[in-house]
């Protein structure tokens, strides 16, 4: 499934000019006198370490209460509670999809007030046949099926069941999701009385002790959800995941659904309901489970994916994210997340070819400096923070030391990313995960387990 058409040279244009200003912040300290070449990376890492640790880690490090069995007290409950759609975009799902159903059929909410609908996007494998079955033993599953030249990936998918649902809520899950059985008896109490319009789970992976890559994902997961936290609090930003999203209907059908012209439907939606006014929460416990990938292949080709759909909305987005319509704090809040995401491992390849063709040290260190720290710092709290879900990696060197090394992968993967986006015409193909019980990559060698 290929978009292009008219928005390529466009897109690639920007991509472009990123990449020309990127570079070329990499590249000019090293032209300036010596005793000036620190200062943009210094006054950069004095503006870009003192808003992330006031608006970040500061909140990350207070005191956290875990909260009850029950997120509120029974007398503040809506009732009845709202009908519910869960929402399954599947590809070639046959060693997850039938757990995944009998997973929600174990929710403890209202019946009557509770669907699923699984999409089949044109699956290969024995996907329909399993949910052929599945049907005869689970009345509340509706399955859609959609041909191979359907077009929208996994947005085309989720659209065409839009236009069938009836539900208040719209729950978005990936086929190798688990839930708590409380999750929704949770989750719509959170969503109905904080005011939101889509909460985000935090993810966390089932299968974090398998080798040190994914243990590393699962560090990476808990310092994701820290730092939405505090962005949050400090009247940022928050993003929607994918994987346990909750999405108000109305709110989806105003902000125009899913674009069909992206590859990551989640951070474009986030944007997009941003620019109409509607909040974003996040909610720690309950955990959406799924799991991690088992190797660097596979971890390559979803990073490049989240990469390229994280620059394009930024791409698409710019004007409005400019305007009036957002406040000073959130568009300062996207500029130290763009800069920090983004720019930095550009302008940072770009200073290491300034430093050897100049022959003169990196000046790049001290924002390097602060932004591995901040990561260190955002593990470690997420990781010693009370949580229910699989456990976390416990917080000793080894582990600490692991996870502030792996997230050094954006540094390679944000540049390649940026380069082909320059380069290559878009394409849009449904780039799934593969999950527990498909044809599996090798297990990666654990270097302490050795």
């Amino acid at each position: 499934m290929a978009a292009g058409g008219s928005s390529t040279d466009h897109r690639r244009g920007k991509s472009g000019l990123f990449l020309v200003a990127c570079g070329g912040a990499g590249l000019a300290p090293h032209w300036l006198p010596e005793p000036l070449r620190l200062i943009p990376a210094l006054i950069l890492a004095v503006v870009l370490g003192g808003y992330s640790l006031r608006t970040l880690l500061l909140q990350a490090f207070r005191p956290y209460t875990p909260p009850p069995a029950s997120a509120l007290p029974p007398a503040s409950l809506p009732a009845p509670l709202p009908a519910v759609d869960v929402v399954v975009a599947a590809r070639d799902e046959q060693a997850v999809i039938g757990r995944l159903v009998e997973r929600i059929a174990q929710l403890s909410y209202p019946q009557g007030q509770l669907r699923l609908w699984v999409i089949d996007d044109a699956s290969r494998d024995r996907t329909p046949q399993l949910l052929a079955e599945l049907q005869q033993r689970y009345p509340f599953l509706q399955v859609l099926r959609r041909e191979a030249d359907a077009g929208g990936g996994k947005s085309g998918a989720l659209n065409l069941v839009l236009q069938q649902l009836q539900g208040r809520w719209m729950f978005v899950l990936d086929a190798d999701a688990d839930l708590q059985s409380d999750t929704l008896e949770r989750l719509i109490p959170f969503a109905e009385t904080g005011g939101w319009s889509a909460v985000q789970l935090r993810k966390a992976e089932v299968n974090s002790s398998v080798n040190w890559l994914t243990r590393a994902q699962a560090m990476e997961m808990a310092l994701d959800a820290v730092i939405q936290q505090g962005r949050l609090a400090a009247g940022g930003i928050v993003e929607l995941r994918g994987n346990g999203q909750l999405l108000r209907r109305d709110a989806l059908l105003r902000s125009g659904g899913f674009n069909e012209a992206t590859v990551t439907d989640d951070l474009d939606l986030s944007f997009r309901l941003l620019l109409e006014g509607e909040p974003i929460g996040l909610l720690w416990d309950p955990p959406v489970q799924e799991e991690a990938v088992l190797g660097l292949a596979a971890l390559w080709r979803q990073r490049q994916r989240w990469a390229e759909g994280g620059l394009q909305r930024f791409f698409d987005y710019l004007p409005g994210l400019l305007s009036e319509r957002l406040s000073g704090v959130q568009k300062l809040d996207l500029v130290c997340f763009f800069l920090l995401q983004y720019g930095l491992p550009l302008v940072a390849i770009a200073d290491l070819f300034g430093a050897a063709i100049t022959r003169t040290p990196p000046t790049l260190w001290p924002l390097s400096f602060v932004a591995f720290g901040l990561s260190g710092g955002a593990i470690m709290a997420g990781c010693n923070r009370p949580r229910e879900g699989p456990a976390l990696p416990a917080m000793n060197p080894w582990n600490l030391a692991l996870g502030i090394a792996y997230m050094g992968h954006w540094f390679v993967v944000i540049p390649w990313t940026s380069l082909r986006m320059a380069l290559r015409p878009k394409t849009l193909v449904w780039a799934k995960t593969m999950h527990l019980g498909e044809e599996e990559e090798p297990a990666l060698e654990d270097p302490a387990a050795a």
